[in-house]
């Protein structure tokens, strides 16, 4: 294999601009991501797509609305939920009357307020809660609707997700369920309101499952699979996550089961969430005997079993796989069609086509990497 120069590109507008998303703040989100994400799709002209690990289904959303016909895939029953809302919901004008009457019902006190609602104005000493009363009362009366109702699962979908974008607007939190704000912020002091989600309606005909990443990976034929796995941070003082990545949006998982669960913990943790039932193996901190880490025997295995014909693969340099150990699984499955890296410092994007091109910049703290490999 030959080397090429690198390419250094300063300026985004190679890329194409990325179309509209809609999502909750969320870890690791590929919003930025998005154009670069597209660029290196349009390269191998696919027309089915796999967003194996969907999230916050930005991705998702992006290549739906590019013209690609997307199988939208996550474990998290919320992530099902916002896949279902967006890929499947069709005409926006179907749930403008839902929504203005959810807006409307009265608020009373429940479950959710109970647990995570608090008092800005109380003068007791109270726990730290990601919402105000004000808010969670009206949480706690549009859940119990939208169960009465009893909607259709897309309009059940899209009512869920637009209660959870809605409660992500005035929440009081950094973003995730893990801990939360000693001080209310400023837009928790705001009255929750629903609107119509910025619903996908494109003819392709979508689908959207949840399940086993690679269960789902190696029955879906599609030309091009995109993947994101949650990677375990590297650090070697650092024992396993005390909270797992599928942990930090637990309350959105209780939104949408509205199941009233056994909690544990000051931030009323879902007990199901706990570190050794929420593990993923692409967080594993451990190692296998030949000294290999079993996050990097995860993605080696998920590059070999997908149908796809090409793969793009995100990479931070954070994550507990090293540079040198994710070379040897990329050439193992394929070949490396193009790179594009993205220093998080300087705001430099480069794109290298030599597989040896990158693993400089990937000993470097965050580095964020897009690999476009074609599988053998």
């Amino acid at each position: 294999m030959t080397g090429v120069a690198v390419q250094k590109k300063l300026f985004d507008d190679i890329y194409p601009d990325a179309p509209q998303t809609e999502g909750i703040k969320y870890a690791g989100s590929k919003k930025k991501l998005l154009p670069q994400i597209l660029w290196l799709a349009e390269k191998v002209k696919p027309k089915t797509v796999f967003d194996g690990f969907s999230g916050s289904t930005r991705v998702s959303q992006a290549f739906a609305r590019s013209g690609y016909r997307v199988n939208s895939s996550d474990q998290a029953i919320w992530s099902e939920i916002f896949a279902t809302c967006y890929l499947l919901g069709g005409k926006v004008e179907s749930y403008k009357s839902l929504i203005k009457h959810l807006n409307a019902l009265k608020p009373g006190d429940g479950w959710f307020t109970k647990h995570y609602g608090g008092d800005p104005h109380s003068s007791l000493p109270a726990e730290k809660r990601p919402w105000q009363i004000q808010n969670t009362r009206k949480l706690d009366a549009i859940r119990d609707e939208i169960d009465r109702l009893q909607l259709d699962p897309i309009t059940r979908a899209v009512a869920l997700t637009s209660l959870i974008l809605a409660l992500d607007r005035v929440d009081s939190t950094l973003g995730h369920f893990s801990s939360y704000l000693r001080e209310w912020s400023p837009r928790s002091y705001k009255t929750m309101q629903l609107e119509v989600p910025l619903i996908v309606d494109t003819p392709a005909k979508h689908i959207v499952s949840r399940g086993d990443i690679f269960d789902v990976a190696s029955n879906t034929q599609v030309d091009l699979a995109y993947f994101d796995p949650p990677y375990g941070s590297n650090n070697e003082k650092m024992p396993p996550s005390r909270v797992r990545y599928s942990a930090y949006y637990h309350v959105w998982t209780t939104v949408c089961l509205h199941d009233k669960p056994a909690l544990f913990g000051k931030v009323h943790r879902r007990a199901d969430t706990r570190d050794e039932d929420a593990a993923s193996v692409f967080e594993e901190f451990r190692r296998t005997s030949s000294g290999r880490f079993l996050a990097v025997e995860a993605i080696h295995r998920l590059l070999k079993i997908s149908c796809a014909k090409h793969v793009i693969l995100s990479y931070s340099s954070g994550g507990r796989a090293t540079a040198a150990e994710l070379n040897d699984v990329l050439r193992d499955v394929g070949h490396i069609l193009e790179v594009i890296e993205l220093d998080h410092r300087r705001n430099v994007m480069a794109t290298m086509t030599w597989t040896n091109e990158w693993l400089r910049d990937a000993q470097e703290p965050n580095r964020e990497f897009l690999f476009l490999i074609r599988r053998t």
